[in-house]
């Protein structure tokens, strides 16, 4: 009898731990794409509740940025920051990070280094940084590395001007466009030391590159394409044609790009176009109408998050699924459509 006891008690548990299992298998991965007016702040929360967030946008403006982070941490049911990931040291990336520690409990923060730009700017922001990441742990991280996160494997494919050189499971294919791709003038700015990442969720695939510049984007994908197809694209450098060269976005293949432009920065009319017109792209997605451009070269109001100069912030969130599925919301209108893999 407690043989028999003992083996219904073992297999009881091994039902309530495999229903876990199964539970946490099925929660989403959310990505909160939160509008810091041009600049970027993508606030990723895992399965089991671990957080990573993406550059801190800009200081200043009552602390406008640092809040509406918090506030979207808070809206995913978060108290703390464990990863903060910096692109790269310009104020619209890392100028948020001392209001933002303020107000938030920070983990680790992750970055390329030391800045590697001569201008003033960078400098007195990477100082700043420095400041704040030394009351947390920090690490430096390069080309190959991972960040070690539960649920999702974020893999840094850009860092400190060097890249991967080796392609990605299922990449590597020799990429047609590199021949009649213009060769870009070499960046000295930190956009070019810009720590790109690729998030994988299962068969989900989310890449953000920060403010890579063009030069930097074709080494990615010439000869031939190191990542391979990504479900979704966070367009890099808020959309501007310094950035997106038509060598890397035609050859990742998105199925739906996001575009963290502001009112009067980034959606440059040309990239737009390249980044709509990509083969396989779906839906190209806003967080404002870009008003230095026309209304041919912004999309339906329905996918934009912010259609006003003076706006609240909305932001666009993606509820994406280990299968490879994925829904994006607007938050100004409660619009959302599903994309199926």
């Amino acid at each position: 009898m407690r043989c028999l006891f003992r083996s219904l008690v073992l297999q009881a548990l091994v039902c309530v731990l495999s229903a876990l299992v199964q539970a946490a298998e099925s929660k989403p991965l959310q990505i909160f794409f939160i509008d810091v007016e041009g600049g970027q702040a993508t606030l990723m929360i895992t399965p089991s509740g671990q957080s990573l967030l993406i550059d801190t946008g800009w200081p200043g403006f009552n602390g406008r940025d640092a809040g509406r982070i918090v506030a979207a941490a808070k809206a995913a049911g978060v108290d703390q920051i464990d990863y903060v990931v910096i692109t790269h040291f310009h104020r619209d990336h890392v100028g948020g990070v001392t209001q933002l520690a303020s107000q938030i409990k920070i983990g680790t923060f992750v970055d390329h280094g030391p800045n590697m730009e001569d201008a003033a700017a960078p400098r007195e922001d990477f100082a700043a940084y420095e400041k704040v990441a030394a009351n947390s742990k920090r690490l430096i991280v390069k080309p190959g590395d991972q960040i070690p996160m539960k649920d999702i494997n974020v893999l840094v494919l850009t860092a400190a001007g060097e890249h991967i050189t080796a392609p990605l499971s299922g990449a590597g294919q020799p990429n047609p466009l590199c021949a009649s791709e213009a060769e870009a003038a070499v960046d000295s700015t930190e956009n070019a030391r810009s720590l790109g990442t690729l998030i994988t969720f299962g068969k989900f695939r989310f890449l953000d590159l920060g403010d890579l510049t063009k030069r930097k984007e074709k080494d990615l994908v010439c000869p031939n394409n190191l990542i391979g197809a990504v479900d979704l694209y966070l367009t890099t450098h808020h959309g501007v044609n310094q950035s997106n060269a038509r060598v890397i976005v035609d050859a990742i293949h998105p199925r739906v790009s996001i575009m963290n432009n502001g009112a009067h920065k980034g959606g440059s009319p040309d990239a737009w176009e390249t980044i709509r017109n990509s083969p396989g792209l779906q839906d190209l997605w806003q967080l404002h109408y870009a008003m230095g451009s026309d209304k041919a070269h912004n999309v339906s109001e329905m996918y934009i998050a912010n259609m006003d100069e003076n706006c609240e912030g909305k932001y666009i969130k993606v509820t994406a699924e280990a299968k490879g599925t994925f829904t994006v919301l607007n938050s100004r209108n409660n619009f959302k459509k599903t994309y199926t893999k």
